[in-house]
Order: structure tokens, then sequence, then C-alpha cells
């Protein structure tokens, strides 16, 4: 068996302007497709009117994982899988802040519609909060501003965004472990926060299988402004892999999982092949004390890039909230 977690000599390096072999740009059908998500049923509460946490992370996992869908048939060890996070594991920096920089250069909405909303957004990136109820509210809010638009005309957008800015903020080191796991025959998902549609546009474009992204309402092919449960954050990313393991019939004990962030340790324990990628502090010192692999892929210089958010980056993160649906990630 392959050797999950270490580079295979070939991927030492990935030209800034092509992508590697095997994870090329391709169209090809058999690439994941996201589903609508059913409408989703009231958000479970406890007596004293608060979200029910569990219930409500569960809920979330099991939409990401209906809305996840890959058409070919796994081939190898179709017994397992790995689960990649996308930002700061795959790509530097926040994913959705890339692409609501783009968004806003096409004009898909205006810098007056979320001048107030975006220094809320800082204040709350700032606090770290890990409340689910903040969460939530940050995510409805951040809706309103998809509301009424096409799934089509934001997929169009990502594609475009993707090859100007997306592509040349890939990591090869992780590009070459997931190359790894496709060698193998194994699945290989991404896990994210970021709206599932996007990533799905993203996993597509690397020759990925899938992906397992934070899942809002649509109908007709147009927004709701409504998430179909909780943004896929924390104990939410362990539950849709533990719904898609059930789903692909995986063994959780031989799929591995791949990450930067100390908010990805449920999702890191689910598995039998935990890798700590680019680590934060805590995260580092939690894989150390567990025995688990440690791959850093940063150049010294890029240390406090991918760590330590400037005021400038945390605007930025925050505009990516008011683009729609996604939390971004709160870095420590």
């Amino acid at each position: 068996m392959p050797n999950f977690g270490q580079i295979p000599p070939r991927w030492s390096s990935v030209s800034s302007h092509s992508l590697p072999p095997g994870l090329c740009r391709s169209r090809s059908p058999r690439y994941a497709q996201p589903m609508t998500a059913p409408d989703p049923p009231a958000a479970p509460t406890t007596q004293d009117g608060h979200l029910d946490v569990l219930s409500a992370y569960r809920r979330a996992g099991e939409a990401s994982a209906k809305a996840g869908k890959e058409s070919s048939s796994p081939h190898g060890q179709a017994h397992s899988a790995a689960f990649f996070d996308l930002d700061n594991t795959i790509i530097r920096g926040a994913s959705v802040f890339h692409i609501a920089v783009g968004l806003a250069k096409r004009k898909y909405f205006t810098m007056p519609e979320i001048a107030g909303f975006a220094v809320k957004q800082v204040k709350f990136v700032v606090s770290g909060s890990e409340d689910l109820e903040d969460i939530a509210s940050v995510t409805e809010a951040a809706l309103s501003f998809v509301q009424g638009r096409s799934v089509e005309e934001l997929n169009a957008f990502g594609e475009a965004i993707f090859d100007e800015t997306m592509v040349d903020k890939l990591i090869p080191g992780s590009l070459a472990l997931a190359q790894a796991h496709l060698d193998a025959g194994q699945q290989v998902w991404l896990v994210t926060a970021t709206p599932v549609e996007l990533a799905t546009m993203v996993a597509r474009r690397l020759g990925l299988t899938g992906a397992l992204g934070t899942v809002s309402e649509v109908k007709n092919g147009v927004y709701t402004g409504r998430l179909n449960g909780p943004p896929l954050h924390g104990l939410a990313k362990a539950e849709a892999v533990r719904s898609l393991a059930a789903r692909e019939g995986l063994d959780l004990s031989a799929c591995s999982a791949y990450s930067d962030s100390s908010n990805d340790i449920p999702m890191l324990s689910a598995v039998g092949n935990p890798v700590a990628v680019n680590p934060d502090s805590t995260l580092r010192a939690h894989a150390r004390e567990n025995k688990w692999v440690i791959r850093d892929f940063r150049r010294r210089a890029q240390i406090k890039e991918y760590s330590t958010p400037s005021f400038s980056a945390l605007g930025g993160i925050a505009l990516g909230l008011a683009f729609g649906y996604a939390i971004g990630r709160r870095k420590r």
C-alpha cells in the first residue's frame, strides 16, 4: 500500500501556469456535479429554544453528503478514500475570498451593498466565534447577496475566476498527495465550508472525485437565500464524511484526511490516516501528541501569509462572507 502523506518524487513542483498531469482542466462527465438538495426541515432546538448543536451539525453533514455526487465507478481500493480541506490545504488563502474579489470586479455585487455588512463580519471573524447560532446568523445574512441569482451564472463566473486567480495559488505538495490517492484507485473528495457549487467546480477542475460543501437552497435554478442546514464547519465536516462513507461503502479506518486547521480535528479523527498539512499551532500540537503525519509545504516567508491575517485580509474574508453563504475559516 502506498505510504500516503509522502510526496511522490515526480510531484516536487508544479508550474504556476499549468496543472500537472492527472490534475488537468478536464470536463469529463465522470466528475462530480452538485444536486439540488430537498427543502430543509426546521432546525432542531433544545427546550430553551437554542439550536441542538449536534443535531444541527449532523443535518449539515447529511445535506452536504446528499449534494455531493460522483458518477464514475470507483476502481482499485474502492473501500477507501481521501478527504481534503480546501483553504490553505489545497489552495493558499480563502477560496471564497478569491471568488468574491473576482465577482466584485464583475459587478456581481457593489461595494455600497456590502460596506456595512463587511464591518460586522470583520468583528465576527476577529472574535473567532464558534457558536453555531452565530455562524448560522452570519451565513443567512450573507445569503441575501445571492438571493434571486442563478446557480448557472455563479458557476460560470467561478470557472473564469479559477483560471484567472486560483490556479496560481494551488499548493503543489497537496496536489501530489491527492494524485497519489487517485493513482491508487481511491476516491478523493474536497470537504469545505465553501459553497458546494464552487467546491465542486474546483474538484472537477483538479480531476478529483467530488466535493462536500455548504449547501444552499435552490429552486428552479435560483438561490432562495436560505441554507439546507448549517454551514459545513467543524463537526459538520466529520458528519459529512461519515454520511458519504455510509453511502459509498467506505471503510473510514482505511481512509485518509488532510487539513491545516484545528477546526477540522473532528474530521481528521474520523479516519484511520489523518495528516496535518500546513497546520496551525493548535493542530500541530494535537498532531504531535497523537503521532499524526505532519506535512508543511510553506516557505518561511509564507508562514505569516497562511496563519496571521492582516486587517485587509480580514476585510477580504468578510467580503467573501458577503458574497455568499460561506463563513470563511477563522484561523488561529
